[in-house]
């Protein structure tokens, strides 16, 4: 009898730890955090981008999350939070995650996440692969550990796709998963030679950016750099999509050629 019941004990409590077991199993399904956005700001460190014009497009996006523009434009969202991470790019294997995901819904978060920003040192390398930028951005939303409304991804460079896999099959793989891709061209500089392209904005436009209400800022002056990553960051956080002054969509002309950078690669350094 005795033996009975310390077995019917042994029985009763396997059951409770499998109940236990099971539960703890179930727990990294709970619902994702919900936000309005997931944004990667994906930007070019080739050694195209001279340091200048490097800093200053990073003091660009600090001054964009302090900015009580950008506060408010986060907080009339649906939800009121979005999801951001800044990501550094230059080659199809060289990216680097320099603030990651983050969670905001004020000023005080927006503030915390420019000022990690602000602290970070700024990397320099080599090619340009903006198709190994689009598709580490598509990665990174698959990691992000939210539910979105809208994912983005926004590139910003100075120059063409040269390497890696073509710009307009990472393009088109990032739109069939939902994603939009932003552009921001920087247009500071005369093209001189390898890497350079006078219309990359007609470029950015034809072969770069997609997706419902796509747009590019294209930066043409030094001074228009904080004003222009501002508008796009409030554009894309609150998906506006009418009319602004420095956003630029070109209309009656020839499709740019989205093999340019390739092509240009190959006369300089052979095939």
């Amino acid at each position: 009898m005795a033996v009975r019941q310390c077995l019917g004990v042994m029985m009763g409590r396997l059951r409770v730890l499998m109940v236990l077991c099971l539960a703890w199993g179930a727990a990294p399904a709970r619902a994702e955090t919900e936000v309005d956005l997931s944004l990667v700001l994906a930007v070019d460190i080739s050694r195209s981008m001279d340091l200048e014009e490097q800093q200053l497009q990073r003091e660009g996006y600090v001054e964009a999350f302090r900015s009580s523009f950008v506060h408010d434009a986060i907080r009339k969202g649906t939800i009121g939070r979005i999801a951001v991470t800044y990501v550094e790019w230059s080659g199809p294997g060289e990216q680097t995650v320099v603030v990651p995901w983050t969670l905001i819904e004020g000023a005080a978060e927006a503030k915390g996440f420019a000022d990690r920003l602000d602290r970070a040192q700024i990397g320099r390398v080599f090619s340009t692969s903006i198709s190994g930028a689009i598709d580490f951005g598509v990665q990174m939303l698959q990691q992000s550990g939210v539910s979105a409304l809208r994912q983005v991804i926004d590139i910003s460079g100075d120059g063409p796709n040269n390497t890696g896999r073509m710009v307009t099959s990472a393009r088109d793989d990032a739109l069939d998963l939902g994603i939009v891709i932003n552009g921001l061209p920087f247009m500071l500089k005369r093209p001189t030679g390898f890497g350079d392209m006078p219309d990359l904005d007609h470029y950015f436009e034809d072969c770069v950016i997609g997706g419902p209400g796509a747009f590019l800022v294209p930066i043409r002056d030094r001074n228009q750099i904080a004003e222009a990553t501002r508008t796009k960051i409030i554009r894309e956080i609150a998906d506006d999509r009418s009319p602004h002054p420095l956003v630029w969509r070109a209309q009656g002309r020839e499709l740019s050629n989205c093999l340019i950078g390739e092509q240009q690669r190959r006369r300089q350094y052979g095939p």
